[in-house]
Protein backbone atom coordinates (compact mmCIF):
# COMPACT_ATOMS: atom_id res chain seq x y z
CA UNK A 1 0.00 0.00 0.00
CA UNK A 2 1.57 3.60 -0.82
CA UNK A 3 0.70 5.54 2.56
CA UNK A 4 -1.79 9.01 2.11
CA UNK A 5 0.33 11.80 0.73
CA UNK A 6 -1.71 15.06 1.21
CA UNK A 7 -2.10 16.63 4.76
CA UNK A 8 -5.62 15.59 5.95
CA UNK A 9 -8.47 18.43 5.43
CA UNK A 10 -10.73 20.40 7.37
CA UNK A 11 -13.91 19.52 5.22
CA UNK A 12 -15.50 16.92 3.33
CA UNK A 13 -15.91 19.74 0.73
CA UNK A 14 -12.03 20.09 0.28
CA UNK A 15 -11.53 16.66 -0.36
CA UNK A 16 -14.07 16.27 -3.33
CA UNK A 17 -12.13 19.40 -4.58
CA UNK A 18 -8.96 17.32 -4.49
CA UNK A 19 -10.27 14.96 -6.86
CA UNK A 20 -10.32 17.64 -9.47
CA UNK A 21 -7.96 16.48 -12.05
CA UNK A 22 -7.31 13.28 -10.83
CA UNK A 23 -7.84 11.05 -13.86
CA UNK A 24 -7.22 7.88 -12.10
CA UNK A 25 -10.19 5.37 -11.66
CA UNK A 26 -12.45 6.78 -8.91
CA UNK A 27 -15.54 5.38 -8.44
CA UNK A 28 -16.74 2.04 -10.12
CA UNK A 29 -19.97 -0.67 -9.64
CA UNK A 30 -20.55 -3.72 -12.14
CA UNK A 31 -22.33 -0.94 -14.90
CA UNK A 32 -20.23 2.45 -14.26
CA UNK A 33 -16.26 3.20 -14.19
CA UNK A 34 -15.79 7.21 -13.29
CA UNK A 35 -12.38 8.71 -12.75
CA UNK A 36 -11.42 11.12 -9.71
CA UNK A 37 -12.25 13.85 -11.61
CA UNK A 38 -15.31 12.81 -13.61
CA UNK A 39 -16.94 12.28 -10.31
CA UNK A 40 -16.00 15.51 -8.83
CA UNK A 41 -17.56 17.24 -11.96
CA UNK A 42 -20.72 15.36 -11.40
CA UNK A 43 -20.98 16.00 -7.59
CA UNK A 44 -20.17 19.41 -8.41
CA UNK A 45 -23.20 19.48 -10.63
CA UNK A 46 -25.31 17.44 -8.21
CA UNK A 47 -24.30 20.89 -5.91
CA UNK A 48 -25.63 22.98 -8.29
CA UNK A 49 -28.54 21.25 -8.90
CA UNK A 50 -29.17 21.26 -5.04
CA UNK A 51 -28.29 25.07 -4.54
CA UNK A 52 -31.62 25.87 -6.92
CA UNK A 53 -33.71 23.35 -5.68
CA UNK A 54 -33.29 24.64 -1.58
CA UNK A 55 -33.29 28.35 -1.67
CA UNK A 56 -33.06 29.64 1.65
CA UNK A 57 -36.71 29.98 3.30
CA UNK A 58 -37.83 30.52 7.08
CA UNK A 59 -37.73 26.99 8.79
CA UNK A 60 -36.13 24.90 5.77
CA UNK A 61 -32.91 23.07 6.44
CA UNK A 62 -30.73 22.48 4.00
CA UNK A 63 -31.73 18.47 3.90
CA UNK A 64 -32.03 15.76 1.60
CA UNK A 65 -32.70 12.23 2.10
CA UNK A 66 -31.18 9.33 0.34
CA UNK A 67 -33.11 6.53 -0.28
CA UNK A 68 -31.02 4.57 -2.57
CA UNK A 69 -28.85 1.35 -2.92
CA UNK A 70 -25.08 1.54 -3.13
CA UNK A 71 -25.17 2.83 -6.66
CA UNK A 72 -23.05 5.39 -7.89
CA UNK A 73 -25.71 8.02 -7.25
CA UNK A 74 -25.14 7.57 -3.02
CA UNK A 75 -21.35 8.71 -3.07
CA UNK A 76 -22.25 11.39 -5.90
CA UNK A 77 -24.53 13.04 -3.22
CA UNK A 78 -23.25 12.58 -0.32
CA UNK A 79 -20.25 15.04 -2.67
CA UNK A 80 -23.09 16.87 -3.61
CA UNK A 81 -23.89 17.86 -0.34
CA UNK A 82 -20.87 18.42 0.81
CA UNK A 83 -19.78 20.98 -1.41
CA UNK A 84 -23.52 22.79 -1.19
CA UNK A 85 -23.34 22.87 2.63
CA UNK A 86 -26.05 20.78 2.58
CA UNK A 87 -26.83 17.42 5.12
CA UNK A 88 -27.59 14.49 4.08
CA UNK A 89 -29.95 12.07 5.81
CA UNK A 90 -29.69 8.23 4.82
CA UNK A 91 -33.01 6.58 4.51
CA UNK A 92 -33.08 2.84 5.60
CA UNK A 93 -35.12 0.88 2.63
CA UNK A 94 -35.96 -1.87 5.03
CA UNK A 95 -38.61 0.73 6.66
CA UNK A 96 -42.28 0.45 5.83
CA UNK A 97 -45.40 2.71 6.03
CA UNK A 98 -45.57 5.36 8.42
CA UNK A 99 -42.24 4.76 9.87
CA UNK A 100 -40.24 5.41 6.52
CA UNK A 101 -42.45 8.72 6.43
CA UNK A 102 -41.51 9.51 10.22
CA UNK A 103 -38.09 9.03 9.02
CA UNK A 104 -38.03 11.35 6.12
CA UNK A 105 -39.97 14.05 7.65
CA UNK A 106 -38.36 13.95 10.94
CA UNK A 107 -35.05 14.45 9.69
CA UNK A 108 -36.63 17.75 7.64
CA UNK A 109 -35.55 16.06 4.25
CA UNK A 110 -36.43 19.34 1.23
CA UNK A 111 -34.91 16.75 -1.21
CA UNK A 112 -35.58 13.07 -1.34
CA UNK A 113 -33.27 11.41 -4.02
CA UNK A 114 -34.59 7.71 -4.75
CA UNK A 115 -34.91 4.95 -7.34
CA UNK A 116 -37.18 3.29 -9.71
CA UNK A 117 -36.79 -0.01 -7.30
CA UNK A 118 -37.97 1.98 -4.26
CA UNK A 119 -40.91 4.37 -5.12
CA UNK A 120 -43.57 1.51 -4.28
CA UNK A 121 -42.42 1.97 -0.53
CA UNK A 122 -43.27 5.57 -0.99
CA UNK A 123 -46.73 5.14 -2.62
CA UNK A 124 -49.46 6.78 -0.62
CA UNK A 125 -46.37 7.77 1.98
CA UNK A 126 -47.61 12.17 3.80
CA UNK A 127 -44.42 13.45 2.52
CA UNK A 128 -45.83 17.17 2.53
CA UNK A 129 -43.02 19.82 0.86
CA UNK A 130 -40.73 17.19 -0.22
CA UNK A 131 -39.33 17.38 -3.82
CA UNK A 132 -38.60 13.64 -5.27
CA UNK A 133 -35.53 13.01 -7.47
CA UNK A 134 -35.38 9.59 -9.27
CA UNK A 135 -32.27 8.92 -10.34
CA UNK A 136 -32.52 5.88 -12.91
CA UNK A 137 -35.26 8.12 -15.19
CA UNK A 138 -35.00 10.60 -18.04
CA UNK A 139 -36.28 13.33 -16.35
CA UNK A 140 -33.81 12.93 -13.81
CA UNK A 141 -30.84 13.06 -16.62
CA UNK A 142 -32.39 15.99 -18.31
CA UNK A 143 -32.49 18.21 -14.65
CA UNK A 144 -28.96 17.83 -14.42
CA UNK A 145 -27.92 19.00 -17.97
CA UNK A 146 -27.94 22.56 -17.10
CA UNK A 147 -25.31 21.88 -14.92
CA UNK A 148 -22.78 19.41 -16.82
CA UNK A 149 -19.98 22.18 -16.59
CA UNK A 150 -20.42 22.99 -13.26
CA UNK A 151 -17.23 23.11 -10.90
CA UNK A 152 -16.43 22.18 -7.22
CA UNK A 153 -17.12 25.32 -5.31
CA UNK A 154 -19.72 27.30 -7.75
CA UNK A 155 -22.52 26.41 -6.01
CA UNK A 156 -22.86 26.40 -1.94
CA UNK A 157 -25.95 27.19 0.46
CA UNK A 158 -23.67 28.84 2.68
CA UNK A 159 -20.54 29.41 3.62
CA UNK A 160 -19.18 25.51 4.38
CA UNK A 161 -16.63 25.28 7.34
CA UNK A 162 -15.43 22.27 9.69
CA UNK A 163 -18.73 22.76 11.97
CA UNK A 164 -21.50 22.66 8.64
CA UNK A 165 -23.93 19.62 9.48
CA UNK A 166 -23.49 16.84 6.87
CA UNK A 167 -24.94 13.54 8.30
CA UNK A 168 -28.06 12.61 10.15
CA UNK A 169 -27.60 8.67 10.74
CA UNK A 170 -30.33 6.70 12.16
CA UNK A 171 -29.43 4.53 15.07
CA UNK A 172 -30.89 0.85 15.42
CA UNK A 173 -34.47 2.01 16.72
CA UNK A 174 -33.92 -1.51 18.80
CA UNK A 175 -35.94 1.00 21.71
CA UNK A 176 -38.00 3.11 20.20
CA UNK A 177 -38.49 5.45 17.23
CA UNK A 178 -34.40 5.50 15.81
CA UNK A 179 -32.48 8.54 16.38
CA UNK A 180 -30.66 10.98 13.73
CA UNK A 181 -27.24 11.06 15.11
CA UNK A 182 -25.47 14.32 13.66
CA UNK A 183 -22.43 14.40 12.39
CA UNK A 184 -20.67 17.72 10.80
CA UNK A 185 -18.03 17.73 8.04
CA UNK A 186 -15.25 18.08 10.21
CA UNK A 187 -15.77 14.90 12.22
CA UNK A 188 -16.36 12.80 8.82
CA UNK A 189 -13.35 14.51 7.38
CA UNK A 190 -11.21 13.68 10.59
CA UNK A 191 -12.63 10.38 10.96
CA UNK A 192 -11.55 9.38 7.46
CA UNK A 193 -7.85 10.67 7.61
CA UNK A 194 -7.46 8.96 11.12
CA UNK A 195 -8.49 5.55 9.59
CA UNK A 196 -6.58 6.26 6.50
CA UNK A 197 -3.72 6.72 8.47
CA UNK A 198 -4.50 3.59 10.82
CA UNK A 199 -4.35 1.31 7.69
CA UNK A 200 -1.84 3.63 5.65
CA UNK A 201 -4.45 3.53 2.71
CA UNK A 202 -3.23 4.99 -0.32
CA UNK A 203 -3.89 6.25 -3.70
CA UNK A 204 -3.12 2.62 -5.18
CA UNK A 205 -6.17 1.07 -3.13
CA UNK A 206 -9.69 0.19 -3.83
CA UNK A 207 -12.53 0.25 -0.96
CA UNK A 208 -14.91 -2.58 -1.24
CA UNK A 209 -18.24 -0.81 -0.06
CA UNK A 210 -20.79 -3.69 0.36
CA UNK A 211 -22.08 -2.72 3.80
CA UNK A 212 -25.47 -0.41 3.30
CA UNK A 213 -24.30 3.49 2.97
CA UNK A 214 -27.72 4.66 4.62
CA UNK A 215 -25.56 3.34 8.21
CA UNK A 216 -22.59 4.71 9.44
CA UNK A 217 -20.45 1.63 8.85
CA UNK A 218 -20.20 2.47 5.03
CA UNK A 219 -19.89 6.27 5.18
CA UNK A 220 -17.60 6.85 8.02
CA UNK A 221 -15.20 3.67 7.65
CA UNK A 222 -15.13 3.13 4.44
CA UNK A 223 -16.01 5.74 1.68
CA UNK A 224 -14.04 8.69 3.91
CA UNK A 225 -10.94 7.13 4.58
CA UNK A 226 -11.10 6.27 0.92
CA UNK A 227 -12.08 9.98 0.08
CA UNK A 228 -9.04 11.24 2.45
CA UNK A 229 -6.76 8.94 0.77
CA UNK A 230 -7.48 9.34 -2.90
CA UNK A 231 -8.05 5.90 -3.28
CA UNK A 232 -11.06 3.93 -5.46
CA UNK A 233 -13.89 3.14 -4.66
CA UNK A 234 -15.76 0.41 -5.92
CA UNK A 235 -19.48 -0.46 -5.05
CA UNK A 236 -21.95 -3.18 -4.55
CA UNK A 237 -25.96 -2.46 -4.69
CA UNK A 238 -26.53 -4.62 -2.01
CA UNK A 239 -24.25 -6.99 -0.09
CA UNK A 240 -23.91 -10.57 -1.47
CA UNK A 241 -21.79 -13.35 0.12
CA UNK A 242 -21.51 -14.88 -3.63
CA UNK A 243 -20.57 -12.77 -5.40
CA UNK A 244 -18.13 -11.29 -2.67
CA UNK A 245 -15.09 -12.67 -4.15
CA UNK A 246 -15.99 -12.26 -7.79
CA UNK A 247 -16.01 -8.42 -6.72
CA UNK A 248 -12.76 -8.01 -4.97
CA UNK A 249 -11.12 -9.93 -7.77
CA UNK A 250 -13.45 -7.90 -10.78
CA UNK A 251 -12.44 -4.63 -9.01
CA UNK A 252 -8.70 -5.51 -7.33
CA UNK A 253 -9.98 -4.46 -4.02
CA UNK A 254 -7.59 -4.13 -0.69
CA UNK A 255 -10.10 -2.95 1.86
CA UNK A 256 -13.85 -3.23 3.15
CA UNK A 257 -15.99 -2.98 6.01
CA UNK A 258 -18.06 -5.72 7.57
CA UNK A 259 -20.37 -6.66 10.21
CA UNK A 260 -20.31 -9.99 12.21
CA UNK A 261 -23.24 -11.88 10.35
CA UNK A 262 -21.88 -10.37 7.06
CA UNK A 263 -18.38 -12.68 7.63
CA UNK A 264 -20.62 -15.68 9.01
CA UNK A 265 -22.59 -15.63 5.58
CA UNK A 266 -19.16 -15.41 3.71
CA UNK A 267 -17.48 -18.46 5.88
CA UNK A 268 -21.26 -20.20 4.82
CA UNK A 269 -19.98 -20.13 1.49
CA UNK A 270 -18.52 -23.14 -0.33
CA UNK A 271 -14.58 -23.37 0.10
CA UNK A 272 -12.53 -23.17 -3.51
CA UNK A 273 -8.91 -23.33 -4.70
CA UNK A 274 -9.00 -19.87 -5.73
CA UNK A 275 -10.51 -18.28 -1.95
CA UNK A 276 -6.81 -16.85 -1.66
CA UNK A 277 -6.48 -15.59 -5.45
CA UNK A 278 -7.27 -11.61 -4.76
CA UNK A 279 -5.10 -8.48 -3.48
CA UNK A 280 -7.22 -7.88 -0.07
CA UNK A 281 -5.54 -6.96 2.45
CA UNK A 282 -7.93 -6.03 5.40
CA UNK A 283 -11.47 -5.86 6.70
CA UNK A 284 -12.81 -3.66 9.43
CA UNK A 285 -15.40 -3.82 11.32
CA UNK A 286 -17.20 -5.22 14.90
CA UNK A 287 -18.74 -8.29 15.94
CA UNK A 288 -16.85 -10.99 14.02
CA UNK A 289 -15.64 -12.79 16.74
CA UNK A 290 -12.80 -14.50 17.13
CA UNK A 291 -13.49 -17.72 16.22
CA UNK A 292 -15.21 -16.33 12.81
CA UNK A 293 -12.61 -14.04 12.62
CA UNK A 294 -9.63 -16.77 12.45
CA UNK A 295 -11.77 -18.92 10.04
CA UNK A 296 -11.81 -15.94 7.53
CA UNK A 297 -8.54 -15.47 8.20
CA UNK A 298 -7.09 -18.76 7.53
CA UNK A 299 -9.44 -19.29 4.65
CA UNK A 300 -9.28 -16.12 2.74
CA UNK A 301 -5.86 -15.57 4.20
CA UNK A 302 -7.01 -11.62 5.22
CA UNK A 303 -7.13 -10.61 8.52
CA UNK A 304 -10.12 -8.80 10.08
CA UNK A 305 -9.08 -6.29 12.30
CA UNK A 306 -12.06 -5.02 14.80
CA UNK A 307 -12.88 -1.72 16.22
CA UNK A 308 -15.17 0.05 18.34
CA UNK A 309 -16.64 3.55 17.57
CA UNK A 310 -19.78 4.73 19.70
CA UNK A 311 -22.03 5.20 16.05
CA UNK A 312 -22.61 8.87 17.75
CA UNK A 313 -18.88 9.71 18.02
CA UNK A 314 -18.48 10.14 21.74
CA UNK A 315 -16.15 6.86 22.01
CA UNK A 316 -13.33 5.20 20.26
CA UNK A 317 -11.07 2.23 21.13
CA UNK A 318 -8.13 1.43 18.61
CA UNK A 319 -6.54 -1.66 18.43
CA UNK A 320 -2.81 -2.09 18.85
CA UNK A 321 -0.17 -4.60 17.90
CA UNK A 322 -0.18 -5.98 21.87
CA UNK A 323 -4.15 -6.16 22.04
CA UNK A 324 -4.48 -9.68 23.71
CA UNK A 325 -6.71 -11.73 21.68
CA UNK A 326 -10.60 -11.71 22.69
CA UNK A 327 -10.10 -7.80 23.61
CA UNK A 328 -10.76 -4.80 21.09
CA UNK A 329 -8.07 -2.63 22.40
CA UNK A 330 -7.45 0.49 24.09
CA UNK A 331 -8.89 3.96 24.57
CA UNK A 332 -8.46 6.15 21.12
CA UNK A 333 -6.06 9.17 21.94
CA UNK A 334 -8.10 12.21 23.93
CA UNK A 335 -10.72 9.74 25.50
CA UNK A 336 -10.93 9.00 29.04
CA UNK A 337 -12.79 5.71 28.65
CA UNK A 338 -14.00 3.63 31.79
CA UNK A 339 -16.20 1.16 32.53
CA UNK A 340 -18.59 1.77 35.30
CA UNK A 341 -21.68 0.71 36.74
CA UNK A 342 -24.48 2.83 36.25
CA UNK A 343 -26.21 2.89 39.66
CA UNK A 344 -23.09 3.63 41.48
CA UNK A 345 -21.20 5.39 39.28
CA UNK A 346 -18.07 3.65 40.28
CA UNK A 347 -15.65 2.19 38.15
CA UNK A 348 -16.00 -1.55 37.62
CA UNK A 349 -12.75 -3.49 39.21
CA UNK A 350 -10.32 -5.07 36.79
CA UNK A 351 -11.75 -8.42 34.99
CA UNK A 352 -10.09 -11.55 36.67
CA UNK A 353 -9.87 -14.76 34.32
CA UNK A 354 -9.53 -18.48 35.07
CA UNK A 355 -6.10 -20.41 33.34
CA UNK A 356 -8.63 -21.21 30.20
CA UNK A 357 -9.49 -17.74 30.21
CA UNK A 358 -13.15 -17.64 31.85
CA UNK A 359 -13.87 -14.44 33.32
CA UNK A 360 -14.41 -15.30 36.92
CA UNK A 361 -16.29 -12.08 37.90
CA UNK A 362 -18.48 -10.78 35.04
CA UNK A 363 -21.17 -9.55 37.77
CA UNK A 364 -18.65 -7.05 38.85
CA UNK A 365 -16.50 -6.42 36.42
CA UNK A 366 -18.88 -5.74 33.32
CA UNK A 367 -20.38 -2.00 32.97
CA UNK A 368 -21.13 0.56 31.20
CA UNK A 369 -18.45 1.81 28.61
CA UNK A 370 -18.56 5.80 29.49
CA UNK A 371 -16.05 8.72 28.43
CA UNK A 372 -15.47 10.83 31.30
CA UNK A 373 -13.62 13.03 29.60
CA UNK A 374 -16.69 14.76 27.75
CA UNK A 375 -18.50 13.89 25.07
CA UNK A 376 -15.70 12.99 23.03
CA UNK A 377 -17.37 13.70 19.23
CA UNK A 378 -20.77 13.49 19.82
CA UNK A 379 -22.27 16.12 18.42
CA UNK A 380 -26.33 15.25 19.26
CA UNK A 381 -28.83 14.31 17.42
CA UNK A 382 -31.39 15.70 15.84
CA UNK A 383 -34.42 17.36 17.29
CA UNK A 384 -34.40 14.35 20.32
CA UNK A 385 -33.34 16.95 23.42
CA UNK A 386 -34.11 13.73 26.04
CA UNK A 387 -31.53 11.22 24.47
CA UNK A 388 -29.22 13.80 23.93
CA UNK A 389 -29.43 14.44 27.45
CA UNK A 390 -29.67 10.65 27.90
CA UNK A 391 -26.10 10.62 26.44
CA UNK A 392 -24.03 13.24 28.23
CA UNK A 393 -25.57 13.03 31.58
CA UNK A 394 -23.11 13.87 34.07
CA UNK A 395 -20.53 15.29 31.70
CA UNK A 396 -19.78 12.04 30.77
CA UNK A 397 -20.77 10.02 27.27
CA UNK A 398 -22.84 7.60 27.92
CA UNK A 399 -22.44 4.66 25.39
CA UNK A 400 -25.45 2.09 25.61
CA UNK A 401 -22.70 -0.69 25.53
CA UNK A 402 -21.37 -3.22 27.92
CA UNK A 403 -17.56 -3.86 28.44
CA UNK A 404 -15.33 -5.24 30.90
CA UNK A 405 -11.39 -4.30 31.62
CA UNK A 406 -8.86 -6.18 32.16
CA UNK A 407 -5.53 -5.03 34.87
CA UNK A 408 -3.40 -3.77 31.54
CA UNK A 409 -6.55 -1.73 30.52
CA UNK A 410 -7.67 -3.88 27.57
CA UNK A 411 -11.46 -3.52 26.96
CA UNK A 412 -13.49 -6.64 26.14
CA UNK A 413 -16.65 -6.12 24.57
CA UNK A 414 -19.69 -7.33 26.25
CA UNK A 415 -22.81 -6.30 24.17
CA UNK A 416 -25.26 -3.72 24.23
CA UNK A 417 -26.93 -2.87 27.63
CA UNK A 418 -29.88 -4.26 26.71
CA UNK A 419 -28.69 -7.30 25.70
CA UNK A 420 -27.79 -7.31 29.45
CA UNK A 421 -28.73 -10.60 30.95
CA UNK A 422 -29.85 -11.28 34.93
CA UNK A 423 -29.65 -14.87 36.04
CA UNK A 424 -29.77 -16.08 39.39
CA UNK A 425 -29.01 -12.73 40.51
CA UNK A 426 -25.97 -12.69 38.10
CA UNK A 427 -25.64 -10.74 35.71
CA UNK A 428 -24.35 -12.23 31.97
CA UNK A 429 -23.63 -10.79 28.66
CA UNK A 430 -24.98 -12.03 25.64
CA UNK A 431 -21.71 -10.98 23.46
CA UNK A 432 -19.60 -13.32 25.75
CA UNK A 433 -22.60 -16.64 25.21
CA UNK A 434 -22.45 -15.80 21.57
CA UNK A 435 -18.29 -16.31 21.44
CA UNK A 436 -18.65 -19.40 23.07
CA UNK A 437 -21.70 -20.85 21.35
CA UNK A 438 -19.41 -20.48 17.87
CA UNK A 439 -17.42 -22.38 18.43
CA UNK A 440 -19.55 -25.23 17.45
CA UNK A 441 -18.90 -26.45 14.54
CA UNK A 442 -22.56 -26.76 13.73
CA UNK A 443 -23.32 -23.56 13.85
CA UNK A 444 -23.33 -20.85 11.38
CA UNK A 445 -24.69 -18.08 12.93
CA UNK A 446 -25.80 -18.02 16.82
CA UNK A 447 -27.56 -15.53 18.76
CA UNK A 448 -28.40 -15.27 22.35
CA UNK A 449 -30.79 -13.18 24.43
CA UNK A 450 -32.61 -12.74 27.40
CA UNK A 451 -36.32 -13.94 27.91
CA UNK A 452 -37.87 -13.85 31.10
CA UNK A 453 -37.85 -16.34 33.92
CA UNK A 454 -41.20 -17.26 35.12
CA UNK A 455 -40.45 -15.99 39.39
CA UNK A 456 -37.68 -12.88 38.71
CA UNK A 457 -35.06 -12.08 36.05
CA UNK A 458 -33.55 -13.67 32.93
CA UNK A 459 -33.29 -16.98 31.63
CA UNK A 460 -30.60 -17.69 28.55
CA UNK A 461 -32.18 -18.32 25.47
CA UNK A 462 -30.17 -19.03 22.06
CA UNK A 463 -31.08 -19.09 18.06
CA UNK A 464 -28.77 -21.37 16.29
CA UNK A 465 -28.72 -21.57 12.19
CA UNK A 466 -27.33 -24.76 11.24
CA UNK A 467 -24.78 -25.60 8.08
CA UNK A 468 -26.16 -26.36 5.25
CA UNK A 469 -27.11 -30.42 6.07
CA UNK A 470 -26.46 -30.33 9.57
CA UNK A 471 -29.31 -31.28 12.21
CA UNK A 472 -29.69 -30.20 15.75
CA UNK A 473 -27.91 -33.05 18.10
CA UNK A 474 -29.16 -32.24 21.83
CA UNK A 475 -26.44 -35.30 23.08
CA UNK A 476 -24.03 -33.60 20.90
CA UNK A 477 -24.60 -29.62 21.72
CA UNK A 478 -24.92 -30.53 25.79
CA UNK A 479 -21.50 -32.38 25.56
CA UNK A 480 -19.79 -29.19 23.33
CA UNK A 481 -21.32 -27.10 26.28
CA UNK A 482 -19.80 -29.48 28.83
CA UNK A 483 -16.28 -28.89 27.29
CA UNK A 484 -16.13 -25.54 27.10
CA UNK A 485 -13.70 -24.33 30.30
CA UNK A 486 -14.73 -20.57 30.06
CA UNK A 487 -18.52 -21.65 29.86
CA UNK A 488 -19.93 -20.28 33.44
CA UNK A 489 -22.56 -22.49 35.01
CA UNK A 490 -25.50 -19.52 34.32
CA UNK A 491 -24.80 -19.67 30.83
CA UNK A 492 -25.90 -22.71 29.19
CA UNK A 493 -28.95 -22.00 27.51
CA UNK A 494 -32.25 -23.35 28.84
CA UNK A 495 -33.73 -22.86 25.19
CA UNK A 496 -32.69 -23.43 22.34
CA UNK A 497 -34.47 -22.02 18.90
CA UNK A 498 -33.13 -23.87 15.91
CA UNK A 499 -33.56 -21.49 12.93
CA UNK A 500 -33.10 -21.54 9.21
CA UNK A 501 -31.37 -18.43 9.25
CA UNK A 502 -31.18 -15.68 11.92
CA UNK A 503 -33.30 -12.45 11.52
CA UNK A 504 -31.04 -9.70 10.51
CA UNK A 505 -31.82 -5.63 10.28
CA UNK A 506 -31.01 -3.78 7.03
CA UNK A 507 -27.05 -3.43 8.72
CA UNK A 508 -26.91 -6.78 8.77
CA UNK A 509 -27.12 -7.11 12.09
CA UNK A 510 -28.65 -9.55 14.16
CA UNK A 511 -32.68 -8.36 14.96
CA UNK A 512 -32.51 -9.57 18.32
CA UNK A 513 -35.38 -7.60 19.03
CA UNK A 514 -37.50 -9.89 16.88
CA UNK A 515 -35.92 -12.55 18.95
CA UNK A 516 -36.94 -11.88 22.56
CA UNK A 517 -40.77 -10.79 20.74
CA UNK A 518 -40.48 -14.33 19.95
CA UNK A 519 -39.04 -15.61 23.14
CA UNK A 520 -40.02 -19.23 23.11
CA UNK A 521 -42.83 -19.21 21.41
CA UNK A 522 -41.83 -18.77 17.93
CA UNK A 523 -42.68 -21.10 14.53
CA UNK A 524 -39.29 -22.59 14.44
CA UNK A 525 -38.14 -25.74 16.35
CA UNK A 526 -37.38 -25.41 20.07
CA UNK A 527 -35.48 -27.16 22.42
CA UNK A 528 -35.30 -26.77 25.95
CA UNK A 529 -33.88 -28.34 29.27
CA UNK A 530 -36.91 -28.37 32.04
CA UNK A 531 -34.48 -28.53 34.83
CA UNK A 532 -31.26 -27.38 35.49
CA UNK A 533 -28.98 -30.01 34.14
CA UNK A 534 -31.07 -32.16 31.91
CA UNK A 535 -30.82 -33.11 28.45
CA UNK A 536 -32.27 -30.81 25.67
CA UNK A 537 -35.90 -32.27 24.52
CA UNK A 538 -38.20 -30.66 22.22
CA UNK A 539 -40.50 -28.23 23.62
CA UNK A 540 -44.02 -29.64 22.58
CA UNK A 541 -47.43 -27.67 22.64
CA UNK A 542 -48.24 -29.52 26.29
CA UNK A 543 -45.08 -28.24 27.59
CA UNK A 544 -45.67 -24.52 26.19
CA UNK A 545 -48.77 -24.55 27.53
CA UNK A 546 -47.42 -25.85 30.99
CA UNK A 547 -44.83 -22.88 30.97
CA UNK A 548 -47.48 -20.04 30.34
CA UNK A 549 -49.78 -21.01 32.97
CA UNK A 550 -46.51 -20.74 35.30
CA UNK A 551 -45.79 -17.65 34.24
CA UNK A 552 -49.40 -16.40 34.44
CA UNK A 553 -49.45 -17.62 38.13
CA UNK A 554 -46.34 -15.92 38.78
CA UNK A 555 -48.36 -12.55 36.92
CA UNK A 556 -45.32 -12.53 34.49
CA UNK A 557 -45.24 -12.38 30.27
CA UNK A 558 -43.48 -14.78 28.45
CA UNK A 559 -43.29 -12.10 25.59
CA UNK A 560 -43.46 -14.03 22.35
CA UNK A 561 -45.70 -13.76 18.90
CA UNK A 562 -46.21 -16.63 17.07
CA UNK A 563 -44.38 -16.15 13.57
CA UNK A 564 -41.12 -13.96 15.62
Amino acid sequence: MTATTRAGADTVAELIRRRWGDHRTGLRDEHHTLSHHRAAAAAAARAALLVDLMPPRPGGEPHLGLLLDNTPEYPLWLGAAALAGAAVAGINPTRRGAELARDITHTACRVLVTQRAHLPLLDGLPLPGVRLLVTDTEAYRDLLAPYADARPGDAALGPVGPGTRYLLTFTSGSTGAPKAALRSQGAVASAGAALARAFATGPDDTHYVCMPMFHGNAVIADWAPALAAGAGIALRARFSASRFLSDVRRFDATYFTYVGRAVQYLLATPPGPHDRDHRLRLGFGTEAGAVDAARFRERFGVPLVEGYGSSEGGASVQRTPDTPPGAIGRAAHGDDLAVVDPGTLRECPPARFSPAGRLLNADEAIGELVNRGGTGTFEGYWRNPGAEEARRRGGWYWTGDLFYRDASGFLYFAGRTDDRLRVDSENLAAAMIEAILARWDRAAGVAVYAVPDPVAGDQVMAAVALHPGAAFDPAAFAAFLAAQPDLGTKMPPRFVRVAPALPLTATNKIHRVALRRASFLCDDPVWWRPGPGAPYEPLTEPARAALRAEYARHGRDPGGHPGG
